[in-house]
């Protein structure tokens, strides 16, 4: 169990360094300074940007159990 959990936490936290990545700047940061803020913006964001956003939502929530899982596993001697 602690090794499929171990596996799931690598491969999750992965994804989630290449979805962070994938984001659009949102300005006033670092985005700004690397020519992120000379894009203008046209009013809302798009569907993809909406999914990127649930899944790396949803993504965030199976690494933080998994995070949890494991810490109770290795707490109690699992």
């Amino acid at each position: 169990m602690t090794l499929l959990l171990t596996i799931l936490l690598v491969a999750t936290s992965f994804l989630l360094i290449v979805l962070v990545l994938l984001h659009k700047g949102r300005g006033g940061g670092l985005s700004d300074m690397f020519g992120g803020g000379v894009s203008s913006t046209l009013g809302g964001s798009s569907v993809a940007e909406r999914n990127l956003d649930r899944l790396t939502v949803g993504l965030g929530l199976i690494w933080s159990a998994c995070i949890i899982a494991l810490g109770l596993l290795y707490a109690y001697g699992a």
